[in-house]
């Protein structure tokens, strides 16, 4: 699918992974339009948007298509982190700050999706295959690892790998593709607590290179994506080979 021309949306956009895929996108000739809390990172249209908040999805959405038209790519970057154990020290995990991080990684994800792909749905197809439009979603190698004390985040993610190809199969019909990207460890906001030491062990197991992850990698690898027709349903691991420990 050719960008150029192209409406695109970027949740999560303001910062980390999402603006430089924003970004990558506006280089490459994509209308694009973010949708975080705080949208002051991205030189462009954005709109302050709770990806939680379904109003202000729907809001977002229509927003930007009145400017620039219907969305045909999506990338969904919106996310928070989520460590903590599922039976800690003071027992039981605490449910409201469970449901929290599914509210947002998972079920944020799904609202901003479900929605932008409907109206791509209804748009005029694109090329003689019939596409209409993809939508890139984020999950974490978390999903596949099972770190101790990352219970929320695994959760979230591990439904995100789950739903890719199932959704996919559904939006088929209509020509819209559905991928996610799994990413290892990258340097962003999110992960800039990490002590040096934590660093230096994870980045040692890694096959190459040996360092996190910049954000550039993972716009690099949308690009990619969106680009072959025939990559559908699919969750492609971005780490540089690194297993995470258990701890």
């Amino acid at each position: 699918m050719k960008i150029t021309g192209l409406a695109a949306l970027v949740t999560g956009g303001g910062s980390g992974l999402g603006l430089a895929t924003a970004r990558a996108l506006v280089h490459a000739g994509a209308k694009v339009a973010v949708l975080d809390r705080d949208v002051a990172g991205f030189d462009g249209l954005g709109f302050a948007c709770d990806v939680t908040d379904e109003a202000a999805v729907l809001a977002s959405i229509a927003g930007a298509e009145d400017a620039h038209g219907v969305a045909r790519i999506v990338v969904n970057c919106a996310g928070v982190p989520g460590g903590m154990r599922l039976v800690g020290r003071d027992g039981p995990v605490d449910m409201a700050r469970f449901a929290q991080v599914i509210n947002v990684n998972l079920l944020g994800t799904v609202s901003v999706m479900t929605k932008a792909a409907a109206r791509m749905m209804a748009a005029e197809v694109l090329d003689e295959d019939g596409a209409r439009g993809i939508v890139i979603n984020t999950a974490s190698i978390t999903a596949y690892e099972g770190q101790v004390g990352q219970g929320a985040y695994v959760a979230a993610k591990g439904a995100i790998v789950a739903l890719t190809l199932q959704a996919a199969r559904e939006f088929a019909s209509k020509g819209v593709r559905v991928m996610a990207i799994a990413p290892g460890l990258f340097a962003t906001p999110m992960a800039s607590e990490v002590p040096p030491e934590v660093v230096d062990a994870i980045t040692s197991d890694a096959i190459f290179p040996r360092r996190f992850g910049r954000p550039e990698d993972f716009a690099q690898m949308v690009l990619s994506i969106i680009a072959n027709p025939m990559l559908n349903g699919e969750v492609i691991r971005l780490d540089a080979g690194v297993r995470l420990r258990a701890r």
